[in-house]
C-alpha cells in the first residue's frame, strides 16, 4: 500500500526531468543559433579593413573616400593615412601584381584582416558601332590578410560622350561596388577563405642539394599556354602569375594555389591551363612520388591578328 505514492512521485520526478531536459535542449539550441548569427553578423563589423590608393591619384583618393563612406556603417575601416604609411613601409615589387608573401607582410604591418587596393583611370575609346567615347573605370583588389590571396577583383566602368559625364557616372557606381563588397565580406565571414594547397606534399628541392640527387621533378608532357583574357587585353595588362601545383604520383593535379596575383581573370586562366595538362610525375631513383612544383607565367598583350 505504501508503494503507490512512491510510484506516483517517481512519475512526477521523471516528468520534471523530461521538462528540464527539454528546457536545457531549447537553451542549447538558442545558444547555438545565437553563436551562428554572431559568426555571420558581428565579424562583418569586427573585421579590420584597410582601403589603399597606392598610386595616390586624385581620382583614386576620391573613389576610395566615397567607398569608405558607403562601407563604414557595416565594416570597420582603418584610418586611411596610417594604413598608407604602414603599407609604404613594406618592400613590394609591383603593388598590383603582389606575391602572397608580400600581401601577408603588408596586412601584418597595417594590422588589418583584409585590405582593398583602389585604382582608377580613364581612356578615350574608339568603336565601329558608335562615335568615339570616353571610359572611366575603377579596379578594386580585395586581399585576404591571413593568406595574402586575392579574394576578388572587381571592375567598375562607365562610358559617355564626354570625360566629365563618364567620371560622374563612375562616381555614382560607388554604392553598387560597396554592396558587392559587403556581400563578399559576409560570405567570407560565414566560411573562411580556403586554399587548396596540400601542406604534406614535398616541394621541388634546390638544385645541387642532397634531396635533388637522382630526382626528376614533375613536368607536363605538353605545355598549354593560358588564355590572355579579353579584360586584360582591353587594358593592355602586363603581369606575372605564379602558381603552385601539387602533382600526384600518377601525374594528376591534386591541388593548385596562386602565389602571385594580378586580377583581370588571369589567375583563373592560368589555373585552368595547369589543371588540363597531362603531367609526368616526379621520379626519385626511378620511383614516382607526389611533389609540388612552382610555375610562372608572364602575361602580355599580343596583337590578336597575328
Amino acid at each position: 500500500m505504501k508503494l503507490g505514492p512512491f510510484i506516483i512521485d517517481g512519475r512526477r520526478v521523471m516528468e520534471q526531468r523530461r521538462r528540464l531536459e527539454l528546457l536545457g535542449r531549447s537553451r542549447v539550441m538558442l545558444l547555438r543559433l545565437f553563436f551562428v548569427l554572431t559568426l555571420i553578423a558581428v565579424p562583418t563589423y569586427a573585421q579590420r579593413i584597410a582601403i589603399l590608393t597606392p598610386e595616390n591619384k586624385g581620382g583614386d583618393i576620391d573613389y576610395a573616400a566615397r567607398l569608405a563612406d558607403s562601407l563604414s556603417g557595416s565594416i570597420k575601416i582603418l584610418d586611411h593615412s596610417m594604413s598608407e604609411s604602414a603599407f609604404r613601409s613594406v618592400a613590394i615589387g609591383s603593388v598590383f601584381n603582389m606575391t602572397v608573401a608580400e600581401a601577408r607582410a603588408a596586412a601584418t604591418v597595417m594590422g588589418c584582416d583584409r585590405f582593398l587596393l583602389v585604382r582608377t583611370g580613364a581612356h578615350r575609346r574608339t568603336s565601329l558601332s558608335r562615335s568615339d567615347y570616353y571610359e572611366s573605370f575603377a579596379f578594386l583588389y580585395l586581399v585576404d590578410g591571413r593568406t595574402g590571396s586575392l579574394v576578388s577583383w572587381i571592375r567598375k566602368s562607365s562610358d559617355a560622350d564626354t570625360q566629365v559625364k563618364a567620371d560622374a557616372a563612375l562616381a555614382d557606381s560607388v554604392d553598387v561596388a560597396a554592396k558587392e563588397l559587403s556581400s563578399l565580406f559576409n560570405n567570407l565571414n560565414a566560411a573562411k577563405f580556403k586554399t587548396t594547397a596540400a601542406t604534406s606534399v614535398e616541394e621541388v628541392p634546390s638544385e645541387g642539394s642532397p634531396a635533388a640527387i637522382n630526382l626528376k621533378p614533375p613536368i607536363p608532357y605538353k605545355r598549354i599556354k593560358p588564355e590572355y583574357t579579353s579584360t586584360a587585353f582591353l587594358y593592355d595588362v602586363r603581369a606575372t602569375i605564379d602558381i603552385e601545383a601539387d602533382i600526384s604520383a600518377d601525374g594528376s593535379v591534386l591541388a593548385t594555389r596562386i602565389t602571385r596575383w594580378a586580377g583581370f581573370g588571369l589567375e583563373e586562366s592560368v589555373d585552368a591551363a595547369v589543371r588540363v595538362m597531362n603531367w609526368r610525375p616526379a621520379l626519385r631513383n626511378g620511383r614516382p612520388l607526389p611533389m609540388r612544383v612552382l610555375l610562372r607565367y608572364n602575361s602580355t598583350k599580343v596583337d590578336r591578328d597575328r
